[in-house]
């Protein structure tokens, strides 16, 4: 199994990226893994308090346990990957069942702030974006997808996500086997990073 690790600034095109990448390759070639699905289980706090937590710090992740799991897929078994709900800030009850594949794409943005994880990953790319842009496409995302108000979007993108990207994220580019440049208007070139790819599972 081939782990590629994307990563980069919230608001960077992560997502968009790697459905490009993922749309190269049959269903049945390819997973892909979020780090949001392995934020640390907050069962043991209220909403009110979840509400509070720092979650673009590296300690919200359980970076343990998605390094188990990115072994027990590298080894050829199945885990249960968690489900967690932005709305409670809580994972859920339910798991999802994941098989490995020949390709298994990781994809958030503390990933690589975590040695383990950086070491079993076969590749990584950093998406590179501006500040201004990652901003305006992490709130038009949290108000649609996340019910987030326009306020409290910027508000804890000021106080919180911009200082931790420039804390914890924008550090780790220089892991980085690939850069890609996605400024919002210039077009994206993959070719080369599918190049790499299919040399490396061929």
């Amino acid at each position: 199994m081939l782990i590629i690790g994307i990563y980069g600034g919230t608001g960077s095109g992560k997502t968009t990226i790697v459905n490009q990448i993922a749309s190269n390759f049959d269903t049945s070639e390819i997973e892909i893994i979020s780090q949001d699905s392995y934020y640390n289980d907050n069962s043991n706090i209220s909403y009110n308090e979840r509400c509070k937590l720092n979650f673009d710090h590296p300690d919200s992740i359980d970076s343990k346990l998605l390094h188990k799991h990115l072994s027990e897929l590298k080894n050829g078994n199945f885990i249960k990957q968690p489900i967690y709900d932005f709305k409670t800030h809580n994972r859920t009850k339910k798991t999802i069942i994941t098989n490995p594949k020949k390709i298994l794409i990781l994809e958030g943005i503390l990933i690589m702030c975590y040695p383990n994880i950086r070491s079993i990953c076969d590749l990584k790319v950093y998406i590179n974006a501006n500040s201004k842009t990652r901003m305006n496409r992490r709130i038009s995302r949290d108000i649609l997808e996340r019910g987030r108000t326009h306020n409290e979007v910027l508000s804890r993108y000021t106080k919180t996500l911009k200082p931790m990207h420039e804390k914890f994220i924008e550090p780790t580019k220089i892991y980085a086997d690939y850069v890609i440049e996605n400024q919002g208007n210039n077009e994206i070139n993959i070719s080369e990073l599918l190049k790499k790819i299919k040399s490396l599972i061929e």
